[in-house]
């Protein structure tokens, strides 16, 4: 059994393992329709429990089509319907009444804590499918996307990330960062770079990082640029003042034009001002085949949890 909840606690070769499982099992599908079966049917009978305290739409769709995929099933609870969401049941009496009934448990959590406290009485594997402070799912499937398109390993890639330096995506890159061995710049306000801890981390594990307070110093010469909502999921700022000081680190073709040529936009969705619509709308933009891709790589997430990649 294994947790997936952040990528700095997995090893760089099984992360890998996970890209090389994902790039082989798309490429079985082709001729399949979304909810055929892998001919293996590696998850047959298992039954992945989902729990949202956050709103989802790629997350939710790509988890479902995965395990369904693999010949299991999903069941998603609402908290709210729960007797832990009324504060009638503490946390460890759910976990384990989700671990007796489920084979694996993703969450999407609005607290670091509690993901961490249902690991603590899981005896079933837990996937983190958003929280607070790291976003590993989605980064892992950027990781395999960015390759697919470019046909090249990340490590040979210059990655640019615009915007806030201190969210739950970034964070997840910064990691994929140090694992996989890319050069990342990224190119926020200064009182928006990334924390000290993180900062720390990536010395102490020989990353390549650069912070920028310039939006084209960061983006020049890149191969993929990154970005994201200024104003994440109920995210308690003064909207107005933060959208205010991020003007300047807005994706639009000028921005773009300082990348290599053949440069990707990616963006995790949903979005908002912080492309404009000729960049997000364009042909360097791969957001859209970026989205699909979380079904493969949670396939692949879904085995390293239970033991059975191939």
């Amino acid at each position: 059994m294994r947790h997936f909840i952040k990528l700095r606690d997995i090893s760089s070769k099984n992360l890998k393992k996970i890209i090389l499982d994902a790039k082989k099992r798309k490429g079985k599908r082709k001729n399949l329709n979304t909810l055929d079966i892998d001919k293996d049917c590696p998850l047959k009978g298992k039954l992945l429990i989902q729990m949202f305290e956050k709103s989802s739409l790629r997350t939710r769709l790509s988890f479902y089509i995965a395990i369904k995929q693999l010949n299991g099933g999903a069941l998603t609870l609402r908290p709210d319907e729960l007797h832990l969401g009324k504060g009638s049941e503490s946390l460890e009496d759910t976990a384990k009444i989700i671990s007796t009934f489920g084979n694996a448990f993703m969450l999407r959590t609005d607290s670091d804590q509690k993901l961490e406290e249902f690991k603590k009485y899981m005896t079933i594997p837990i996937i983190n499918g958003l929280s607070p402070s790291s976003h590993p799912t989605q980064v892992l499937s950027d990781v395999f996307t960015i390759e697919e398109i470019t046909k090249k390993s990340i490590s040979k890639l210059q990655i640019c990330w615009i915007g806030d330096g201190n969210n739950n995506v970034i964070n997840s890159l910064i990691e994929a960062s140090v694992k996989f061995s890319f050069k990342l710049n990224i190119g926020s306000p200064k009182k928006y770079q990334p924390n000290k801890n993180l900062l720390n981390w990536i010395k102490k594990n020989g990353g390549r990082v650069n912070i920028f307070n310039d939006c084209f110093k960061a983006v020049k010469s890149s191969d993929v640029i990154f970005t994201d909502k200024v104003i994440s999921m109920n995210e308690k700022v003064n909207k107005v003042k933060k959208l205010k000081e991020f003007k300047n680190f807005k994706i639009t073709s000028k921005v773009m034009s300082y990348a290599k040529k053949n440069a990707i936009f990616l963006h995790c969705l949903p979005r908002g001002s912080e492309v404009s619509d000729k960049v997000f709308l364009g042909k360097q933009s791969k957001v859209w085949q970026q989205a699909l891709n979380r079904i493969y790589v949670q396939k692949s997430i879904l085995l390293y949890c239970f033991e059975k990649l191939r």
